[in-house]
């Protein structure tokens, strides 16, 4: 079911199926909500809830002039936590969702079951020189451009822009319904702009992680995921600052793994919060104070600070 929850300053769009501990699912670019649907009904089988929103200015979220640091965006999910009346859940960040879900780890870690990181490097910890020496992928400095370059010069081009990751980020194929409606919903030049603001704090975000890496830990249960194009880089980082991790290499998956390998991504999701729940972190503060109401199909949910 899609449920429209209204927040103090946006409109978020997110799927909602199952029942049980919850599970987060935080998609990349250029994706929407959708690229979870091969993984959902895997984790809804597994015992789980599964929330998985379109992020802040993407798919059938609201865009907004800001608000696309990886601490607001985390913000963005526990206000959405809270709608639900749930007081935390085991978060998945892939490709720049990780941002978000990282932050929310990081800032929030009592909302916070397990972190699985797929597919990502986070800017500002260390352990992916090796990934960065030759300077990062080109289009982070592209979408990053000041004065909008990016969507000045891809405004009516949208389609074989967004094909061309698509195609390379995945050795299965996005399929052609799912492809076409992520491009439908990043054309038009202020669905470009909102996209690309994910990728202008990334300079921000970078100095915040590398802040909070000078004395913080991730005390609960930590997965890395890397397939073909990350590979190991997001296990080097993490397990420099995770009390509790493991590393999944899936060499066979292209960029793209809810597309290519959405079972077993899945079945490392379920596994990582099984670890969770066997260290009694699923046990959590069964007292603490969260939203009340859930938000109703289509329609306003109750507004969380």
């Amino acid at each position: 079911m899609i449920e429209t929850v209204h927040l103090d300053d946006l409109r978020v769009s997110v799927r909602r199926a199952g029942a049980g501990r919850p599970v987060l699912l935080l998609h990349g670019f250029p994706h929407t909500k959708e690229i979870w649907r091969e993984v959902e009904p895997a984790l809804v089988a597994a015992g789980h809830e599964v929330l998985t929103p379109d992020l802040r200015g993407t798919g059938d979220t609201e865009r907004t002039a800001g608000g696309y640091d990886a601490v607001g965006l985390a913000r963005d999910q526990v206000r959405l936590l809270d709608a639900f009346s749930q007081p935390a859940a085991h978060v998945v960040g892939l490709d720049f969702g990780a941002a978000p879900a990282f932050a929310l780890a990081a800032a929030h870690p009592d909302r916070v079951l397990s972190l699985t990181i797929v597919e990502a490097v986070l800017g500002g910890l260390a352990g992916a020189e090796a990934f960065l020496g030759s300077g990062g992928p080109w289009w982070f400095g592209f979408h990053q451009a000041p004065g909008g370059l990016a969507e000045d010069v891809l405004s009516g081009d949208e389609d074989r822009y967004l094909r061309f990751f698509l195609g390379n980020g995945s050795r299965a194929g996005v399929p052609e319904d799912l492809t076409r409606h992520i491009v439908r919903r990043y054309t038009g030049r202020d669905n470009l702009r909102a996209a690309f603001e994910h990728y202008r704090a990334m300079p921000a975000n970078a100095r915040w992680n590398r802040s909070w890496a000078e004395h913080g830990r991730l005390t609960m249960p930590v997965t890395a995921v890397g397939a073909s194009t990350v590979g190991d880089a997001p296990a080097r980082q993490l397990r420099l600052i995770a009390d509790d991790f493991e590393e999944h290499l899936l060499p066979d998956s292209g960029h793209i793994v809810p597309v290519d390998a959405p079972g077993e991504l899945a079945a490392i999701v379920a596994a990582t919060a099984a670890r969770a729940t066997s260290s009694g972190r699923s046990e959590v503060r069964s007292a603490r104070s969260t939203g009340r109401g859930v938000a109703e199909e289509h329609h306003s949910g109750p507004e969380r600070a």
